[in-house]
């Protein structure tokens, strides 16, 4: 998937949109993420006041951490992998159903420049979305470019996610 790389201005962007339909709808946001490191949680909460509706970012690299912190199956890990979209839906399940938040987002992937294969080659993303009552979805991204613009189409795409689930 060929997306513009969002500068740090368009992220922020998302996020005001994202915080103000937040707080309209009185909702916490939580985010569990792997190859973003904590970049969706640190967009959310750059804005004043996020703590009235971003709850908590977990970042997992591990299949342990994935398993401890948020519930992955580690049966799940051995048969599909970390970048999967049975990982990605149990993560986003898992952040949820450990936080009090209404919305929760997960990414998992490859983000370079090393890591990938021929199935799931630098640039693969699952991200997860689910809003506390409905059903878990995630859809699989392949994003060009070095590692940052890798990340940051990730972020963007969460982001894009978070809003259309809200929104929806």
């Amino acid at each position: 998937m060929t997306l513009a790389v969002p500068t740090d201005a368009e992220l922020k962007a998302q996020a005001e949109q994202i915080a103000d339909v937040a707080l309209r709808q009185r909702l916490m946001l939580v985010t569990a993420e792997s190859c973003t490191g904590g970049w969706i949680a640190k967009t959310l909460t750059d804005l004043p006041g996020s703590s009235a509706w971003f709850d908590a970012g977990v970042v997992t690299y591990s299949y342990e951490a994935k398993e401890a912190l948020l519930g992955v199956n580690p049966r799940t890990l051995e048969r599909t992998g970390a970048v999967s979209e049975e990982t990605a839906l149990e993560m986003v399940s898992g952040a949820l159903a450990r936080f009090g938040a209404g919305m929760a987002v997960a990414v998992t992937g490859i983000a370079g420049p090393s890591g990938g294969t021929a199935d799931k080659p630098v640039g693969t993303v699952w991200i997860g979305w689910k809003r506390r009552g409905g059903y878990a979805h995630a859809q699989l991204f392949h994003f060009d470019g070095d590692r940052e613009a890798v990340r940051r189409q990730t972020v963007a795409a969460a982001l894009s996610g978070v809003l259309k689930a809200l929104t929806d």
